[in-house]
């Protein structure tokens, strides 16, 4: 199976529908419900994903045998730290060695950023998310910052 993993504007069709999926998923598990289309365009609304792109940031569309399969970000949160942001697999994508090589891409994008070290929050339900965190070198670190979704938090040196 053949993953690629490029740079692609946030509002490219793919990376919009993916950006969907993705809150679609982590805001259904929060509420134990489906998220609702007016929720999820809610969501999306103001969340800061225009700085996912050089020299503040960058958002990278995985694609398994071309298909859209997932995404993630890195936004720079000053001279030195890249925090990773939106890092998501479609279930169906799940299970084919993706999330690691994705990771991979998005540091090697932060230390083209200039980031020596990459930091990330979320939630404690998000198990699978801390595993994959945790398996590819990050370890939990004080909170750098603050907010409702915000139960973890977790760093790594590039």
């Amino acid at each position: 199976m053949t993953w690629t993993f490029l740079p692609e504007h946030v509002d490219t069709p793919d990376a919009t529908a993916l950006r969907r999926d993705y809150y679609d998923e982590v805001a259904s598990r929060y509420w134990k419900r489906p998220a609702t289309e007016a929720e999820i365009d809610e969501g999306l609304t103001n969340d800061g994903v225009e700085l996912l792109t050089p020299p503040t940031g960058q958002f990278l569309v995985a694609r398994l045998q071309g298909r859209p399969a997932g995404c993630g970000g890195v936004l720079m949160l000053d001279g030195e730290r890249a925090e990773l942001t939106r890092v998501f697999l479609r279930p169906a994508f799940r299970g084919h060695g993706g999330a690691g090589i994705l990771l991979d891409g998005l540091e090697s994008e932060a230390r083209k950023l200039g980031a020596r070290r990459m930091v990330l929050n979320t939630r404690l339900d998000l198990i699978e998310a801390r595993t994959l965190y945790t398996r590819h070198g990050y370890a939990e670190i004080p909170a750098y910052c603050e907010g409702p979704y915000m139960e973890i938090w977790y760093g790594k040196e590039l």
